[in-house]
């Protein structure tokens, strides 16, 4: 069985690599071709271009690679037909492996697969219709995600969400950070303002106004921000003259044996967490921690994603479970003092955040078969089909 795989950023990469292992389990004679990073490397893949290439955001970051990526995309999608796999499988970063994927279907009638169905329940559902002129398959990561591909056309099956395979602290190795660090029962927040440079300088003052307000009205509250890599100097110089300092986990630092089980240990030892929205808020649910989502753009980017939403919450475990239970500040509601009084709610009655955040996992495929392994079988299952 022939494979041409492509992802273009970590977290495509980790899909990725968990596909390959579950193919490698159900079809030990898959060879594959492709595209991707160290968790693909790790399962035989030999990289045809270094993976960080793709990795771009935003208009102003893509405007001066323009020429380079569309020549990348053209150079894959030559090699997927020189290849003739039995399968493509195209893994998120649509601006690329979709571009690729119809160059490929317009040549020829490999089959596709897209990993990561497109957020058209929540905004620009037409993505859908063009999708299905070239992908014949989509492996979803929600469950309320199969009817939207599957009217569109495309086969479309829910293989469950990576966040339920990714390892949870325990309650003791909770405690240990707490000791760790001379927090004792001090009430714990985690601040978590981004993971982009535009996000933290966007969030932060707003988040810095919160914290304040909170430590006025709880002065034993102490805060763990575990930065991402890219905003460890941003998150330092957010923070320098709050008091008490906060514990910043440099996920870099050379002095941690293990920087992603200290943030697993923070998540777990904190009583409430103050987010930007996105993908964190699984995260959170995950590690059961409570939460209050903040986010906000541009004024013209208010403008413009408001009037295109159809969705009345953006946050993940919202739309999972089917509450509104995660309270959510976005937009012009970004405000301090409105957020930090929802903090204070959180903090004193959880209970029914939590319900909804273990309906969220459960839903999500928490108990069941590990997702990587259950992509690989609807990916057999749709070629056999065929």
């Amino acid at each position: 069985m022939r494979v041409f795989i492509l992802a273009g950023e970590p977290s495509g990469d980790r899909l990725g690599g968990a596909l390959m292992a579950g193919l490698k389990e159900l079809r030990p004679d898959v060879r594959f071709e492709g595209i991707g990073g160290p968790e693909m490397t790790a399962q035989g893949l030999q990289s045809r271009f270094d993976m960080s290439e793709l990795s771009v955001m935003g208009l102003a970051e893509i405007l001066p690679r323009y020429r380079a990526l569309m020549a990348r995309i053209n150079q894959t999608a030559q090699a997927v037909l020189e290849m003739k796999p039995d399968v493509l499988i195209t893994i998120d970063s649509p601006d690329f492996s979709l571009r690729v994927a119809r160059r490929v279907k317009a040549r020829s009638g490999i089959r596709t697969v897209h990993y990561v169905a497109p957020t058209v329940w929540a905004w620009r559902p037409g993505r859908a219709e063009k999708m299905a002129r070239y992908v014949d398959h989509v492996l979803a990561l929600f469950p309320f995600e199969p009817p939207y591909m599957e009217a569109a056309g495309m086969r479309c099956d829910f293989v469950g969400h990576p966040v339920v395979a990714e390892p949870q602290a325990t309650v003791a190795e909770a405690e240990m950070f707490r000791a760790r660090n001379k927090l004792g029962d001090a009430p714990l927040l985690l601040v978590l303002p981004g993971s982009r440079q535009s996000e933290v300088a966007r969030l932060g003052p707003v988040f810095q106004q919160v914290v304040a307000r909170l430590q006025l009205e709880r002065p034993e509250m102490r805060v763990v921000i575990p930065a991402a890599a890219p905003v460890v100097a941003a998150v330092r110089r957010l923070t320098q003259n709050w008091s008490p300092a906060p514990i910043i986990l440099n996920p870099l630092a050379e002095d941690v044996a293990d920087p992603a089980a200290e943030k697993r240990a923070a998540f777990r030892a904190a009583d409430v967490a103050l987010a930007a929205s996105g993908t964190v808020s699984l995260e959170l649910a995950a590690s059961e921690t409570p939460m209050v989502i903040a986010y906000d753009m541009n004024w013209l980017s208010r403008q413009i994603i408001g009037r295109m939403v159809k969705v009345d919450t953006v946050t993940l475990v919202n739309l999972v479970s089917e509450t509104r239970a995660v309270p959510e500040f976005i937009g012009a509601n970004c405000r301090p003092g409105p957020i930090a009084a929802e903090v204070l709610k959180v903090l004193a009655a959880p209970e029914a955040q939590l319900e909804a955040m273990r309906v969220t996992m459960d839903r999500l495929g928490r108990g069941g078969e590990a997702p990587g392994l259950r992509a690989a079988r609807a990916v057999l299952a749709g070629m056999s089909n065929t």
